[in-house]
C-alpha cells in the first residue's frame, strides 16, 4: 500500500473496541501490525478492524503497509462484507489478489481470486470453469513449493462450494452430489497429509461441514457426524467464530431429525454471554437468535421451568434481538425481515394486534427487497387478520386479496383459495356484500370459507413458513433442510453460506 488514507481499506470504518478484558489497545505501529497479522492468520472477525488501526498508526508515523500486508487487509475486509455490504467483496478480493502477486505470494493470490469468483453474481458453469482452472494452477504451484497446503486446499474447497450451489441444475443431481462427496473426501485426505501446516485444520473443518450439508437429505446421521466434527475441530483450534455457522446448520438438522432440545442447547451454547470481546459477528448472532427462537417454539426445545424465562418470553426476546442485530453493522435485510415477521405473528397470536401490525409492515418492506414470495404472502395474511381484529375490514380485504394474487403462482392452490375467501369475508364485514360475492366467485376452488376466528388463524398457521430460499442437498441458515423441488413463491436455490 502506498501512503493512502486508511479509510480506503475499509469504507465506513467502525470505531475500534477495547482488547479482550478491557485492556487498552497498543498504539505502537509494529505491535498493531503484529496483532493484525495474528488475527488474520486465525480468520478472526476483528482482523479487518485491526488492519484499519495498524494502517492509521503507520500513516501517522510516516510509514505505509507493504503490498503483502495491504493484500491481507483487503482480504480481511472482504471476508467481513455480509448482508448489504456483500457486493463490495468481489472487487476487494481482486485488488488483494493483485497485491499478493506483487508481494510474490502466488498461493494467496489464487485464494483471493477464487474468493472473488465465488463472491460475484450467482455462479454458473463459467464461474465453475474458472474455479477449476484456479484449482489446477494451485496444484501446480503446490508441487513447485510456491503454494501452501492450506492455500491449495482452500481453492479446492471453494470450487466444491460452487459445485454444491449448482447441484440442482445437474441432469442427475443425486449422481452429481455423490461425485462431489467423493471429491470432498479426497480433499479431507489431502489435508490429513499436511499436519504441520497450522492453517490446514480450519480448511479441513469447513470441508467436513460442506460434506455434511450435501449429505443431509440422503443420510442425516452421516451429516450430523460431519457437522459435529467440523464444529468441534474449529472450537478445539480456538476458532469459535468459525464454528458458529456450522453449529447453525447442525441445529437445523437436529430439529429436522426430531431433536429440538439438543438443537436449542447447542444454539444457546453457541450464542454464549454477550461480552465486549465476544467474537461473534452481528450477522451470525442474528441468525443464531432466529434459529434458537424457532427451536424454543417447539415443545422439545423449551428451557426447563426452573431455568430463567418461559418459552414464550425467551422466543420473543430472541426474535427482538435477531432483528436488532440484523439492523446493525450486519445490515442483513432478510434476517431482519424474518425476525420481524415471526415476532409479528407471535404478537398477533397473543392478541397484541396493534404491535403486530407495525412489525408486519416493517417485515413487508424488507421482503420487498429480497423477493421472498412465501414470506410476503404470510406477512400480508397476518397483517390482514390484525386489521380485521382492529376494526379495519377494508384494509384487511385489500391485504388478503394481494396475498391471494401472489399465492396463485404456487403449486398448492388451496392457499390462494383460502386467502380469497378471507378477502370476501372481510368485504362482507365492511358492508360490501356485492363486492364480497364477486370475490367469492373469483376465488379458486379448493378451500371452504373460514368465518370463525379460530378457523381463520388455523388457516394462517398452515401457510408455508418462510425460512429463506434453498435448493436440494443443502441446509439453509434459517433452520430447514433443503429438499428437491420448487418452494412456494418460486424461491431459487441459495448459495452455500460463507467464504473460506
Amino acid at each position: 500500500m502506498s501512503s493512502r488514507s486508511p479509510d480506503e481499506i475499509r469504507p465506513g470504518a467502525r470505531p475500534y473496541g477495547p482488547e479482550a478484558g478491557g485492556r487498552p489497545e497498543p498504539e505502537d505501529p509494529h505491535e498493531l501490525l503484529h496483532r493484525a497479522r495474528r488475527l488474520t492468520a486465525h480468520r478472526h472477525p476483528r482482523a479487518g478492524s485491526a488492519w484499519e488501526r495498524a494502517a492509521t498508526a503507520l500513516v501517522r508515523a510516516g510509514g505505509t503497509l507493504t503490498p503483502g500486508d495491504h493484500a491481507d487487509a483487503l482480504d480481511s475486509t472482504a471476508l467481513d462484507c455480509r448482508g448489504a455490504a456483500r457486493p463490495a467483496a468481489q472487487p476487494l478480493f481482486f485488488r488483494a489478489a493483485d497485491l499478493h502477486e506483487r508481494a510474490g505470494q502466488r498461493g494467496k493470490a489464487l485464494v483471493s481470486r477464487a474468493r472473488a469468483v465465488l463472491a460475484g453474481p450467482e455462479p454458473g458453469a463459467t464461474a465453475l470453469a474458472r474455479l477449476t482452472e484456479l484449482c489446477e494452477r494451485a496444484g501446480v504451484l503446490h508441487a513447485l513449493g510456491q503454494a501452501g497446503a492450506a492455500e491449495t486446499a482452500t481453492v479446492r474447497l471453494l470450487r466444491g462450494r460452487a459445485r454444491a450451489d449448482l447441484l440442482h441444475t445437474a441432469p442427475d443431481p443425486a449422481a452429481e452430489a455423490g461425485a462431489l462427496r467423493e471429491e470432498l473426501a479426497r480433499l479431507i485426505a489431502f489435508t490429513g497429509r499436511h499436519p504441520t501446516d497450522r492453517a490446514v485444520p480450519g480448511v479441513r473443518a469447513d470441508t467436513r461441514a460442506l460434506l455434511g450439508r450435501i449429505t443431509a437429505p440422503d443420510d442425516p446421521a452421516a451429516a450430523l457426524a460431519h457437522l459435529r466434527a467440523a464444529a468441534q475441530e474449529h472450537r478445539a483450534g480456538g476458532r469459535p467464530w468459525r464454528a458458529a455457522e456450522h453449529e447453525l446448520v447442525l441445529a437445523a438438522l437436529l430439529r429436522a431429525t426430531g431433536a429440538p432440545e439438543e438443537a436449542a442447547a447447542l444454539l444457546r451454547a453457541a450464542l454464549g454471554p454477550v461480552t465486549p470481546d465476544s467474537p461473534l459477528q452481528a450477522s451470525d448472532r442474528a441468525r443464531l437468535c432466529l434459529a434458537l427462537a424457532r427451536a424454543v417454539a417447539e415443545p422439545g426445545g423449551r428451557r426447563p421451568a426452573a431455568g430463567g424465562p418461559g418459552a414464550e418470553d425467551e422466543e420473543l426476546s430472541l426474535l427482538a434481538e435477531a432483528a436488532g442485530q440484523a439492523d446493525g453493522p450486519a445490515q442483513d435485510v432478510h434476517v431482519g425481515a424474518l425476525a420481524r415477521l415471526r415476532l409479528g405473528v407471535a404478537h398477533a397470536e397473543r392478541g397484541r394486534c396493534r404491535e403486530a401490525s407495525v412489525l408486519l409492515d416493517e417485515a413487508l418492506a424488507g421482503f420487498a427487497e429480497d423477493g421472498d414470495g412465501a414470506a410476503r404472502v404470510r406477512a400480508r395474511a397476518w397483517l390482514a387478520e390484525c386489521a380485521l381484529r382492529l376494526g379495519e375490514p377494508d384494509l384487511a380485504a385489500r391485504e388478503y386479496a394481494r396475498a391471494a394474487v401472489e399465492a396463485r403462482s404456487w403449486d398448492d392452490r388451496s392457499h390462494a383459495a383460502a386467502l380469497s375467501r378471507r378477502a370476501a369475508y372481510a368485504l362482507g364485514v365492511a358492508g360490501s356484500p356485492e363486492e364480497a360475492a364477486r370475490a367469492r366467485e373469483r376465488a379458486p376452488r379448493g378451500a371452504a370459507p373460514a368465518t370463525g376466528l379460530g378457523d381463520a388463524w388455523s388457516s394462517l398457521r398452515a401457510l408455508p413458513e418462510p425460512c429463506g430460499p434453498q435448493g436440494p442437498y443443502q441446509v439453509n441458515a434459517y433452520g430447514e433442510v433443503g429438499k428437491p423441488g420448487p418452494r412456494p413463491g418460486g424461491a431459487q436455490a441459495t448459495r452455500v453460506q460463507g467464504c473460506v
